[in-house]
């Protein structure tokens, strides 16, 4: 039996699906080693909030 997904799951799933698509494109282009490090730095600037920092610049 499927259920049916909320909303919020319905555009988590979409961002995930854009996060393979970038990943794969950035893995093609530059190697697994920058790609990796580009979304662990992208995980640090959400931890330490600097992406809000920027959007309120």
């Amino acid at each position: 039996m499927q259920t049916e997904l909320s909303p919020e799951e319905k555009s988590k799933d979409a961002f995930f699906e854009q996060l393979a698509r970038l990943s794969e494109e950035m893995v093609a282009r530059h190697g697994k080693d920058f790609s990796m490090g580009a979304l662990v730095l992208a995980a640090r600037w959400i931890a330490e909030d600097r992406i809000q920092q920027k959007n309120a610049n």
